[in-house]
């Protein structure tokens, strides 16, 4: 329509067709338009309403998160098989139950802490560490929020957080799982290994025509010529516009100044202190340690433990107490302080090690001053540049076009394959890492106006200008890939055959050392290796499969490739006791807490969705994720 409307007789058929439903309005009048009414609603959790385009707004968003943080956009089919869609509907209505409950239990949130939260959060940020509103506004707008709309979807997760925390509170996960999770995850086994490869097969005399040709046929789909595509494609991002260079010594110094003590690294002391009720009893505590009382042996004497006076090695800004920071940061190493009235008492503090600051000089940090900058400044000229590439193509302009008309560089790419290969089979090379333009490219199609992609903070523009269809390659041109793949799999056939034979033998008795002289060969082994390990040399198939069978047990696996095969002997088995003291233990612990968490919240969002009330338009579900296309 835009395309047909962009010369003088497009725009008179283009009127002529809307003054005709302005008359039909005019006649029939829009009462009908009201009859679907409800039609639009996707999900209903009590009495709130999901609608259509509020969830398609939400599932397109998430979908552009999960693609930002893998590196790669997922396409619609790859979000319902992996079942994305399912999640993220449980999820909405999971938090429209939680909005219902906090309703229904009069929980609230001011407009104070809520402006308080965002402007803590780090997110937004300027270069000189405040609160930015033009990043804020940048931000939220990317991930398609308005700021009312932010703020209240803030309100609504505080609300739901606070819901979450009562119900999760205390749980603790049983003593009996961490330790068994502890001996699954930390259990070791110790091998003997043989590594077959295409020596042991034997020589393998080439394939006839006849043979070869049988082959193809039955394998005809692997050597199918790919789709390609003809893209043209061009980005605005703050790191392309951005250069640090152009960011003076003046600009750069005026930041340095204001973040010199955060670029620095502070002062640290070893802090002790001794805390006592009154004044006179720290004076006489004080005269002892003069007359030879040692600081720690009065700790003693007051029944303290080293973690009861140790503070550690310290920044004064991380004692809370102020009159204690500063009476710590005014003494000399090895001194002990006369006594100080600080928010807990009259204390006594002793200065141990000092480990001086180190002060940043401007020219150590110039560089990346200048980098960061330079990036906020071109956020606004993307802003600037996003508006007027989206005017330019609302116009009916290529992307080609329209990055001309900017003065911007569009990238062509003649033939590109799902993969990112060329025809002659080697990677595109003049695509940025992790923008995945291609995936997207092969989700859309030629003349298609695409939305554009975000990526690393700025938008890429595409357009797929040709389709090279996949066809059936024949014999001829991939003759060399099909004997390869052949003589590839002639050779796995042996040595899986040959290997079975020698596990037969290992059952019956033989020696793996014996059998692997026999085939000129040699044992390897693998000592404590946990199930995650990675070895130099061993596939991850064999570790699996060595986890899989007996001490003393045998077994066999495919190797790194097809030419390899692995025999092997499982020589030891042993679980370490369990520590629940230690650090690993700790972070198990954690991750079962949260695990427990989850699974408690579940379970609570479920009843309350039992109890409220739930209903879903599988229909209008499908239309949104794509699943009745």
């Amino acid at each position: 329509m835009r395309k047909a409307s962009s010369n003088w007789l497009g725009k008179i058929i283009m009127a002529v067709v809307m003054g005709v439903l302005i008359i039909s309005f005019g006649i029939w009048g829009i009462n009908d338009i009201f009859r679907g009414f409800g039609q639009s609603t996707l999900a209903t959790v009590g009495r709130t309403e999901i609608s259509i385009n509020e969830f398609r707004q939400i599932y397109t968003e998430k979908l552009q998160q999960i693609g930002r943080q893998f590196g790669r956009p997922l396409t619609a089919d790859q979000a319902r098989a992996f079942g994305l869609d399912r999640q993220l509907l449980q999820q909405t209505i999971a938090e429209a139950a939680l909005d219902e409950e906090a309703r229904r239990l009069g929980l609230g949130q001011s407009d104070a802490e809520t402006m308080r939260m965002i402007l803590n959060d780090p997110n937004f940020k300027g270069v000189g560490g405040a609160f930015d509103p033009g990043r804020f506004q940048a931000t939220i707008r990317q991930y398609g929020f308005t700021e009312q709309r932010y703020l209240a979807d803030q309100r609504r997760v505080s609300l739901r957080r606070q819901i979450a925390g009562t119900i999760s509170a205390a749980l603790e996960p049983p003593k009996v799982l961490i330790e068994a999770l502890s001996r699954f995850q930390n259990e070791q086994r110790s091998m003997d290994y043989v590594k077959l490869d295409a020596a042991q097969a034997g020589p393998i005399d080439p394939a006839s025509p006849e043979t070869l040709a049988s082959y193809f046929d039955d394998h005809k789909t692997q050597f199918r010529a790919p789709e390609y595509r003809k893209i043209s494609f061009v980005a605005i991002t703050p790191e392309d516009i951005g250069k640090w260079s152009e960011v003076s010594d003046e600009d750069a110094k005026k930041i340095f100044e204001q973040r010199r003590d955060k670029l620095g690294t502070p002062e640290q002391r070893q802090v002790s202190q001794i805390v006592f009720p009154n004044t006179e009893e720290a004076m006489a505590a004080r005269s002892r340690i003069a007359s030879g009382l040692s600081f720690e042996d009065l700790a003693k004497e007051r029944g303290l433990s080293p973690s009861d006076v140790e503070l550690g090695l310290i920044t004064k800004s991380a004692i809370i107490d102020t009159a204690i920071a500063n009476a710590a940061f005014s003494l000399p190493s090895g001194e002990v302080s006369q006594p100080v009235q600080g928010r807990f008492g009259v204390a006594l503090v002793k200065i141990g090690k000092i480990e001086p600051g180190v002060e940043p000089s401007y020219e150590s940090v110039a560089s990346n001053l200048k980098k960061e900058i330079a990036t906020e400044r071109a956020r606004t000229k993307v802003a600037e540049l996003r508006d007027k590439m989206e005017d330019e193509r609302g116009g009916g302009a290529s992307v080609i076009e329209a990055a001309q008309k900017l003065g911007l560089t569009a990238v062509t790419i003649d033939a590109v394959d799902r993969s990112g290969r060329r025809p002659n089979g080697q990677p595109v090379g003049n695509i940025s890492r992790g923008l995945e333009v291609v995936s997207q490219a092969f989700n859309s199609d030629v003349g298609v106006d695409n939305d554009p992609i975000s990526f690393n903070g700025g938008y890429v523009w595409y357009d797929v200008l040709g389709i090279t269809p996949s066809r059936e390659r024949n014999l001829d041109e991939v003759k060399d890939q099909v004997e390869a793949r052949w003589r590839d799999d002639q050779i796995a056939s042996r040595l899986r055959t040959k290997a079975t034979e020698i596990i037969q033998k290992l059952e019956q008795g033989g020696n793996l050392a014996d059998e692997a002289a026999a085939l000129g060969s040699k044992v390897e082994t693998a000592s404590g290796f946990r199930r995650d390990a990675s070895l130099p040399g061993v596939p991850a198939s064999a570790i699996s499969a060595a986890f899989r069978t007996a001490k003393d047990g045998v077994g066999q696996t495919a190797g790194a490739g097809p030419s390899e095969w692995i025999v092997f002997r499982v020589t030891d088995v042993s679980v370490p006791p369990v520590d629940l003291a230690s650090d690993d233990m700790k972070k198990l612990k954690e991750t079962l807490q949260r695990g427990l968490t989850d699974e408690q919240i579940a379970q609570y969002v479920a009843k309350l969705e039992t109890d409220i009330g739930t209903t879903i338009n599988q229909a209008a579900f499908a239309q949104v994720t794509g699943a009745n296309n």
